[in-house]
């Protein structure tokens, strides 16, 4: 078990935090959270957890190995630097480079450039001919001031967000206004808990965001939608990005036509752009609720976006299901969505 520490994004206040547990509790590693600061968990667990993270997470972006954590005080800083140990993460001859990074302006009597430059003094003061090299470094030491806190360690995986941009929506050959953005589709695919050679279902699978990013973390996906012409986009979407579904059927989610999956991931159809067949989305997501319980195991997730006014925790609740959690998500002036993470109980 090894102490590490990740910097979340900070574009909302808990679906990173959730994400990364979700992770780590998906890929069956034993964990406990030590600290929650504004965008940083640190976490007890497996420093092997840390491979998944960088593969699967679309909301951490960095992970470290926890050296010290401290309060936000040079005096204290360069204290607990001196006392750390670092030959099992330094080589003489080896390179490395300080960077620091600031959440929400904390700790403004700190000023960044000159801490990295007094920290990096102090590495190669403790091992002697390591160098510094601020372009391509062998090592990268990590500290992130955070309220009134500071967290050093060493740089394991840092995660680049510049793939979920190229996945945009708008750059797939089959759009539709109401396509999920990458970034939270992968995230709510994690909310689920897909285990390796799970099957995931998306009944209103629409332009198939959370089946991508589900196939490319490499689980077996599954679509269904009352549309040909999404199911047909999809199948476009899909060739054009990689990836490849066990099966994609034009289907009302209402009446499924299949007898098990391991877990559900999906956004069902609201708003002016979306085509519900003349019901409200209340009555869609009840209705389907009321019947996925038959093909989902006991214990497994589902992770579901819908208007914040539908109250899906409130409603799971009657239907054989424990509401795990919420995050509400702000879309617009009319539009906040609740991504609700449900598990079935019976």
């Amino acid at each position: 078990m090894a102490r590490l520490f990740f910097l979340l994004s900070g574009e909302h206040p808990s679906l990173p935090f959730s994400e990364l547990e979700s992770i780590i509790a998906a890929e069956s590693y034993e964990y406990q959270v030590l600290e929650r600061l504004t965008q940083v968990l640190s976490v007890e667990t497996d420093i092997n957890s840390t491979k998944a993270i960088e593969f699967r997470s679309a909301l951490t972006r960095v992970c470290g190995l926890e050296l010290f954590n401290c309060d936000a005080v040079l005096t204290e800083i360069v204290k607990e630097l001196q006392s750390v140990s670092l030959e099992d993460f330094l080589k003489s001859g080896e390179s490395f480079a300080v960077r620091i990074k600031r959440i929400q302006r904390a700790a403004p009597h700190i000023i960044r450039i000159e801490l990295e430059r007094k920290l990096g003094e102090l590495i190669l003061d403790k091992v002697k001919g390591a160098k510094v090299n601020l372009k391509s470094p062998q090592k990268a030491f990590f500290g992130i001031l955070t309220e009134n806190r500071f967290i050093f360690g060493l740089k394991v995986a840092e995660i680049p967000t510049k793939p979920l941009f190229e996945r945009s929506p708008q750059k797939r050959p089959f759009f539709h206004p109401s396509a999920m953005l990458p970034k939270l589709a992968r995230c709510m695919v994690n909310l689920a808990q897909p285990r390796n050679g799970d099957l995931i279902l998306d009944p209103f699978c629409g332009t198939a965001s959370m089946l991508i990013e589900a196939g490319l973390m490499g689980y077996r996906m599954l679509g269904l939608d009352v549309q040909s012409s999404m199911v047909r986009g999809s199948l476009r979407n899909f060739l054009h990005l990689g990836v490849k579904a066990d099966g994609m059927i034009v289907a009302d989610a209402k009446y499924l036509p299949i007898n098990r999956i391991d877990c559900v991931v999906t956004d069902p159809p609201y708003g002016r752009s979306a085509t519900t067949l003349g019901w409200t989305t209340r009555r869609i997501v009840e209705s389907f609720l009321s019947n996925v319980g038959e093909i989902l195991p006991k214990g497994r997730r589902i992770c579901i976006a819908a208007p914040k006014s539908v109250k899906i925790g409130e409603m799971a609740k009657g239907l054989g299901f424990k509401h795990v959690e919420s995050h509400l998500v702000y879309v617009h002036r009319s539009l906040t969505r609740e991504i609700a993470v449900l598990e079935k109980e019976t």
